[in-house]
């Protein structure tokens, strides 16, 4: 019997990674008193008891959390904390040679939702050649509301809302977004993308787009798919050829799973993700890689 905890299961994570866990064969998870969720030592002794313990807490707590681990437990954290540091696998199996290092891995960080997104779609460009990691890039993502916790769905959810909220909001307006270290590291940029990430009205779901002209392209639009089609043909990352029509944000809401498709023409070429911010995007990625861990079929567990 594995033993899970989930360190801060009261948040927007960490409560869907319970839910999907509580009852699932083979697991046990470890549970503490509500008056003793903060208290240290029954924190430390609940990490160490388990053998894979999820961080799900705000930045500076997940530091503190894994300075508690001092035995075998290997751990998930799906804060922003360990996204970049050293000794920490970044939880993103598709990339080029992760899914090994995190199978043998103690400290595993859960990617960023609209990190996996522009990730999953520079990062083999990158390293096949397609792109220089000098490229100046953009990139535009929208997500639903539940992205921002519960205040966040609070705020949406809530009678009287302001007025503002019934439209697309742009933030991260100073380039400072969180995601972008990891987004320049994993893809092994020289210069970090100008990134505008959008909140709407839904609950669930993103779009990440990466706009790209032809000149910067070694290559053709052909050659991206062709590289997205042998990278990206599992249940979990797939590439999907675009049709024609609208892109909706919302299109893979409920699921875990990841869409890679290619739009525009010749000359400007549209990259596209699309998955759930709390799917593939938190949760989902999670699981996928506790099951990594466990040396089980990443899709146990998994709403594919």
């Amino acid at each position: 019997m594995t033993k899970i905890f989930i360190d801060g299961s009261a948040g927007t994570t960490g409560l869907r990674i319970y839910e999907r866990l509580a009852g699932r064969e083979g697991l046990e998870l470890i549970r503490i008193p509500e008056e003793l969720r903060k208290d240290p030592k029954a924190r430390e002794e609940a990490i160490n008891a388990a053998d894979i313990a999820f961080f799900c807490l705000p930045d500076a707590a997940a530091v503190e959390a894994a300075a508690l681990v001092h035995g075998d437990t290997a751990v998930i954290d799906t804060s922003t904390a360990h996204r970049t540091a050293q000794g920490w696998d970044y939880g993103f199996a598709e990339l080029h040679g992760l899914r090994e290092k995190i199978a043998a891995s103690k400290r595993v960080a859960n990617p960023g939702c609209h990190a996996s997104g522009f990730i999953s779609l520079v990062e083999p460009l990158v390293h096949e050649g397609l792109i220089a990691a000098d490229t100046a890039l953009t990139c535009f993502s929208v997500t639903g509301y539940s992205g921002g916790g519960k205040g966040m769905i609070a705020e949406y959810e809530g009678e009287g809302r302001a007025a503002e909220l019934d439209s697309p909001r742009q933030y991260g307006l100073t380039q400072q977004h969180k995601h972008l270290k990891e987004m320049v590291k994993l893809c092994a940029l020289e210069t970090a993308p100008v990134f505008c990430p959008i909140v709407a009205d839904y609950y669930s779901g993103m779009a990440v787009t990466v706009p790209l002209f032809r000149k910067d392209l070694r290559g053709t639009a052909e050659d991206i798919a062709a590289l997205y089609k042998e990278r990206y043909h599992s249940p979990i990352v797939h590439f999907e050829p675009y049709g024609d029509g609208m892109i909706a944000g919302n299109t893979l809401s409920g699921r875990d799973d990841m869409e890679i498709t290619i739009a525009g023409n010749d000359e400007r070429i549209l990259l596209i993700s699309r998955f759930d911010n709390l799917g593939k995007g938190a949760s989902g990625a999670a699981i996928q890689n506790m099951n990594i861990l466990l040396g089980l079929d990443e899709t146990v567990g998994l709403v594919i």
